[in-house]
C-alpha cells in the first residue's frame, strides 16, 4: 500500500501486476479492497491500479461537499504522478458514476470503460433520500447505516451463507469517516449526466445484479442505451456489489471485455 499527494489531497493506492493500465474504483463506504478478487483475477495480464477514493480508506477525507469534477481530477492526478497516460477504467456504484464522468471530461485517459452497479441520474425525489442519509451518517455515524445497507448490497441467501463477508463488509461501511460519506453523498445526490452519455467515445461494458434495489437493471439500461455501442450484461442471482456476490461471471466479463 502506498500514499501520494494528488489534487490537493493524499491519495492510498496499490499497484499490482504487469501489462496494460487498468484502473478500479470502489462504491461509497468501501475501501480498494472491494477489488480483491477482480485484483487477483486481472493482475496476470495487466497492471491493476486501485484506489481509495477521496473521503474513504487510507485517503484523506476533507469537510465539505464534493464533486465529480473534484473525483475525477483526484484519478487524473494519481495517474498523472503514476506517469500513466491511458487506462482502462473499471467502476462500481459510486466509481461506476466517477467512471461515467470521466469519459466525459477526461475521454483522453481512457480506454475501455466498465460501469457496474450505477445510474446516470439521481431523481429530485430521491435527492431528500441522501439528504436523510447523510443526516444520519452525521448524528449516529457511518457504522449505523451497515445493517440497511448490507440488506440493498446482498441477496438474502449471500447474506445468509456468507456472514464473514458481512462481517468484513459491515467494518468498512463503519469505517468510512462521516466526512468522507457526506462529501461523497453531496456529489451523488446530484448526479445527471443521462443526457451527455452519448458523447462517450470509450468502448462500454455495463454490468448490473439482477437483485439491486437500489441501482436496479432498468438504471443500467438507460446508461446503456444512452451510450453508442455500448453492452448490458445482468448477472443472475447477485445485488448491488456483483463483484463480491458472483465474482466468477463478474470477473470473467470484465476480462472477456478488456481482452476482446
Amino acid at each position: 500500500m502506498n500514499t501520494i499527494k494528488a489534487n490537493g489531497i493524499s491519495i492510498r493506492y496499490l499497484v499490482e501486476g504487469s501489462g496494460p493500465w487498468v484502473t478500479f474504483s470502489h462504491s461509497l463506504t468501501t475501501d480498494l479492497s472491494m477489488w480483491d478478487g477482480l485484483a487477483a483475477a486481472l493482475k496476470g495480464n495487466y497492471t491493476v491500479l486501485r484506489y481509495d477514493t477521496r473521503g474513504h480508506g487510507g485517503s484523506s477525507a476533507p469537510a465539505g461537499a464534493y464533486s465529480f469534477e473534484q473525483l475525477v481530477a483526484d484519478v487524473t492526478g494519481l495517474l498523472d504522478a503514476l506517469k500513466v497516460g491511458r487506462t482502462h477504467f473499471v467502476g462500481l456504484s459510486l466509481g461506476g458514476m466517477i467512471g461515467q464522468h470521466m469519459a466525459l471530461l477526461a475521454p483522453q485517459r481512457l480506454n475501455k470503460l466498465v460501469i457496474a452497479n450505477s445510474v446516470s441520474r439521481i431523481p429530485p425525489e430521491a435527492a431528500a433520500m441522501w439528504d436523510q442519509r447523510i443526516a444520519q451518517a452525521r448524528a449516529e455515524g457511518t457504522g449505523a447505516m451497515a445493517a440497511a445497507t448490507l440488506a440493498r448490497w446482498f441477496t438474502p441467501p449471500f447474506r445468509t451463507a456468507h456472514p464473514d463477508v458481512m462481517t468484513r463488509i459491515a467494518a468498512l461501511i463503519a469505517a468510512t469517516p462521516v466526512d468522507g460519506y457526506a462529501g461523497c453523498g453531496e456529489a451523488i445526490r446530484q448526479l445527471d449526466v443521462t443526457d451527455q452519455l452519448r458523447a462517450v467515445t470509450s468502448p462500454t461494458l455495463v454490468i448490473v445484479g439482477a437483485d439491486d434495489p437500489g441501482t436496479p437493471p432498468a438504471a443500467s439500461e438507460i446508461i446503456a442505451n444512452a451510450i453508442p455501442g455500448a453492452r448490458l450484461e445482468v448477472i443472475a442471482s447477485a445485488s448491488h456489489l456483483s463483484c463480491i456476490e458472483q465474482p466468477e461471471i463478474f470477473n470473467r466479463l470484465v476480462a472477456d471485455f478488456l481482452k476482446g
